[in-house]
């Protein structure tokens, strides 16, 4: 008798009701997101971008003289989701690579969502804790690369 070979299923199992109705929130929320910054013009000055949507002008600049950790984050996401890449990853280099994640979360909950395929290999691609570090030298590495631009007077992009 020959020995007992696994085999994977050929049809991944899908997901229930609930799980593509998170997917698919998922989906709505990223698309909220990159619709609010198609709305929003980017500043030319890289930051206040925000200002558009009611809220108030960062106090950092004025009161420190140097930029918040998230200033320009709504200018950068403005420039992504026109198509201006190296805008966006100058004017605020973590605000870029959060948009491509964005972008990427909207798509793949659009994916589950309509095909109720689950995504577990897609997840796999999602850093674990150990990737942490990274993400926070990557977020701080931004920062001074904002801080460095506001200081030298070439903060935001010309066209």
């Amino acid at each position: 008798m020959p020995p007992l070979i696994f085999a994977p299923l050929t049809h991944p199992r899908r997901l229930s009701a609930s799980g593509r109705a998170l997917a698919l929130g998922l989906a709505l929320g990223c698309a909220a997101v990159l619709a609010v910054a198609v709305w929003v013009q980017p500043d030319p000055s890289g930051v206040s971008s925000h200002t558009q949507l009611g809220m108030r002008p960062c106090a950092w600049p004025q009161r420190l003289g140097i930029p918040c950790l998230t200033c320009g984050m709504t200018t950068s996401f403005s420039h992504f989701v026109r198509g201006q890449v190296a805008a966006s990853f100058y004017v605020q280099p973590m605000g870029a690579i959060l948009a491509v994640t964005v972008a990427m979360a909207f798509w793949g909950g659009l994916y589950v969502a309509l095909t109720g395929r689950p995504a577990y290999r897609l997840l796999r691609c999602v850093p674990g804790l150990y990737y942490v570090t990274w993400l926070v030298a990557l977020t701080l590495g931004a920062w001074a690369w904002k801080i460095g631009i506001h200081l030298s007077g070439h903060d935001g992009w010309s066209y």
